[in-house]
């Protein structure tokens, strides 16, 4: 299929190296979305605007990230039918996950609405802010069932190959966002409750105009009547899958809400310093996101077609481009961080030196993270998401434990420590897991391969 890739054919540096790119620059245009309305509210509003919008952060990504993880595990499922060459059983995984996409996306925003205002104040969220910050994230919540629709949407694409098209129409719904923050903020005279419209607004167009050119060019994704034939042990397999990465972003997210619940007793100068530096930050960690969603991709479709010694040396390569991704990450935060800095607002003066001591902390330690996300989502993509959620626990409790303890010690240091040290206790478990998961199941699977190829030469 014209536009797909198979990745079980081929170079895997190639393959890897070209399926990321255009997830990453999808990656960069997505956060602008978050970013562009922080800049806006930062410059047209106040300092307080821009804490108020960074303030809620944390609490996005426990929803936000738990769509995203729901959907990448659908995207796995998709990729393994596909690269097993099954287009039957891959159209009944296109028809479930829309059912299930369908249903969650109603759970969940049942859910995180009337749930915005008490972890706000769970939160210690100040009263400066915390009506901005409602007003925001009710929003962002409210539009739920768009941010499915993209992710979804995307995962379909990526799911036989394709990282380029939904990269096309994140760019598109990046540009109609920075309109529509002018037009909401500075022509409705809607607030940051501007920001939040049109970022829904822009993500829901995004994912339709995805949907409805995946379904227009690639007739593997379109489904009949009798692909979505409800079965519950089919759904469950996808649920499994979904569940446990969905999971491990909300328990990550519940780490980052402690971090900034310490944080907002800092003060609403300290919280604007970290907002912002937090976006640089973000940008700069793209790469490993989107090696992460190659690497799951790679080894999903990899593993359904039962090329173990491709999935060994895909990982191999992997590896190599995280030391690659960590430099270029460290550099391009600590030079430009000045001038993106100076994006935010015009008073960034008086946050630029927290803002610069939390970029050295963090991007000084990003090979740290690099490697969660090769492992956990090679992992994953083999299909073992479950056992990543240790990971997810452990990266839990360390940044917990660095947010109340260091920062007990040192302050805004401390808080600044919490991610290095979740990152680690994270690596400790991945690492271990995929020792004995390449030990237990793709050693075997090489020599078993190996032995069949020499019988069959003799």
């Amino acid at each position: 299929m014209k536009g797909s890739m198979d990745l079980t054919v081929g170079s895997p540096w190639k393959k890897i190296l070209f399926f990321c790119i255009p997830i990453l620059i999808s990656n960069i245009f997505q956060q602008l979305y978050s970013m562009v309305d922080t800049i806006i509210v930062g410059q047209t509003i106040s300092l307080s605007a821009l804490a108020a919008v960074g303030c809620t952060g944390s609490i996005s990504f426990l929803v936000i990230g738990f769509v995203s993880g729901i959907t990448g595990g659908f995207g796995v499922m998709m990729a393994q039918y596909f690269g097993a060459k099954s287009e039957e059983s891959f159209r009944r995984s296109i028809a479930v996950c829309y059912l299930l996409s369908a249903a969650f996306s109603v759970v969940v925003t049942a859910i995180a609405i009337p749930a915005a205002m008490p972890l706000l104040k769970l939160m210690n969220t100040g009263e400066d802010i915390i009506g901005d910050a409602y007003a925001y994230i009710v929003t962002i919540f409210a539009g739920v069932t768009a941010t499915f629709i993209y992710n979804l949407s995307a995962a379909m694409l990526r799911a036989i190959g394709d990282s380029r098209s939904p990269l096309v129409f994140l760019i598109l719904a990046s540009i109609l966002n920075i309109g529509l923050d002018f037009l909401c903020i500075l022509v409705f005279r809607m607030g940051v409750m501007g920001a939040g419209v049109a970022t829904v607004l822009s993500q829901l167009i995004a994912g339709l105009l995805c949907l409805l050119y995946g379904l227009k060019k690639y007739d593997i994704l379109r489904t009949r009547r009798e692909h979505f034939r409800w079965n519950t042990g089919f759904a469950w397999k996808h649920v499994k899958m979904g569940l446990p990465m969905a999971l491990q972003f909300s328990i990550t997210a519940i780490g980052i809400m402690v971090v900034q619940a310490v944080l907002n007793d800092l003060g609403t100068l300290t919280v604007a310093a970290y907002t912002a530096a937090s976006k640089i930050d973000t940008i700069a960690q793209q790469p490993f996101l989107a090696m992460g969603a190659a690497i799951a991709t790679y080894c999903a479709q990899n593993f359904g077609a039962h090329q173990f010694d491709r999935i060994r040396r895909g990982m191999n390569a992997g590896l190599i481009f995280t030391l690659i991704f960590s430099v270029f990450g460290f550099a391009f935060a600590i030079l430009l961080k000045t001038p993106l800095l100076k994006l935010f607002s015009d008073e960034y003066a008086s946050i630029e030196q927290e803002a610069t001591l939390y970029l050295f902390i963090n991007t000084g330690t990003y090979l740290l993270l690099g490697l969660i996300y090769l492992y956990r989502n090679g992992i994953q993509g083999m299909g073992f998401s479950a056992v990543t959620m240790l990971a997810g626990a452990a990266e839990l409790a360390m940044r917990v434990f660095a947010a109340i303890v260091f920062a007990g010690l040192w302050g805004y240091i401390g808080v600044c420590t919490a991610n290095p040290a979740a990152w680690f206790g994270a690596d400790v478990i991945l690492i271990v897991i995929y020792c004995v998961l390449y030990k237990k199941r793709i050693r075997p699977a090489l020599l078993k391969e190996k032995n069949q190829q020499t019988a069959a030469s003799a």
